[in-house]
């Protein structure tokens, strides 16, 4: 299916591994300029160097972040077609999961809605105008399973998510008269770095369980979360859901959220 991303013009924060450097990859693939997003570049991210990947180096922690990355955006090539709001997680010096909620402190809290919701906030704000003056675009924002299955190991990071999955219907609302689709995507648990590096989650609850990280994630995980399909998605199956609703194909989709989580959510 061809998409109709061709030279389209792309935001992705998040851009260097996981779920980011996928869609990165998916939309350059499918003839998008992408503007990548990320505190430093990866080996990843550098082996699909061309034209038509811009880096932008940034730190979403800094509330001037957003409005620098979509003003660099529209300084390269005139115009910002697709935002796609992926960064999120552990902010720096925030470790989860939690084993409970009372293992979150104030600035835990601070940290995680800065990095996963207020950095959204932001980029959308910057971005709208410019959109606005191109007739319309798409925003999509990577949301969480944990937005509407909340956990104690994660209290702050699904609250942060549950504040993104309302900014999504509130944007959504208001701008879709003026061509601005706004879409979730909602992720379960992805085979991405926060699982899978030294100290990432895997190791947390291993160490928590007696377990080892490869029992985690091939078994002990699927088991814990209820997945259906029995394992962690892969970063690319959520990338194609975001490319799905980026895409012009999707021109009447908007205030929707698509779940790309192995059948984690279980509710209506």
């Amino acid at each position: 299916m061809d998409l109709k991303l061709d030279g389209l013009v792309a935001v992705v924060t998040g851009a260097s591994k996981g779920v980011g450097l996928a869609v990165t990859r998916t939309l350059l693939a499918e003839g998008a300029k992408v503007v990548a997003v990320s505190r430093k570049s990866s080996p990843e991210l550098d082996e699909l160097t061309g034209p038509g990947l811009l880096h932008v180096p940034a730190d979403l922690m800094d509330p001037e972040a957003p409005a620098h990355v979509v003003a660099e955006a529209v300084r390269v090539h005139g115009r910002v077609d697709v935002l796609v709001n992926n960064a999120g997680g552990a902010p720096p010096g925030v470790t989860l999961p939690r084993s409970s909620f009372l293992g979150a402190s104030d600035a835990d809290w601070l940290a995680t809605f800065e990095f996963n919701l207020f950095s959204a906030v932001r980029a959308i704000r910057a971005v709208i105008p410019v959109m606005l003056e191109r007739g319309g675009g798409a925003i999509v924002n990577v949301s969480s399973g944990n937005a509407r299955q909340p956990s104690p190991m994660n209290a702050d990071y699904g609250a942060a998510k549950a504040g993104m999955n309302n900014v999504t219907k509130v944007v959504s609302e208001e701008f879709a008269p003026q061509g601005i689709r706004v879409n979730t995507v909602s992720p379960g648990p992805v085979r991405t770095a926060w699982w899978t590096d030294e100290g990432g989650a895997a190791d947390t609850i291993a160490g928590m369980t007696g377990s080892d990280r490869d029992t985690v994630m091939d078994s002990l995980a699927p088991e814990m979360m209820s997945l259906s399909t029995g394992r962690l998605a892969d970063p690319q199956e959520v990338a194609d859901a975001v490319a799905l609703l980026a895409s012009p194909r999707s021109a009447n989709t908007t205030g929707a959220e698509f779940a790309v989580d192995s059948g984690f959510l279980k509710g209506l």
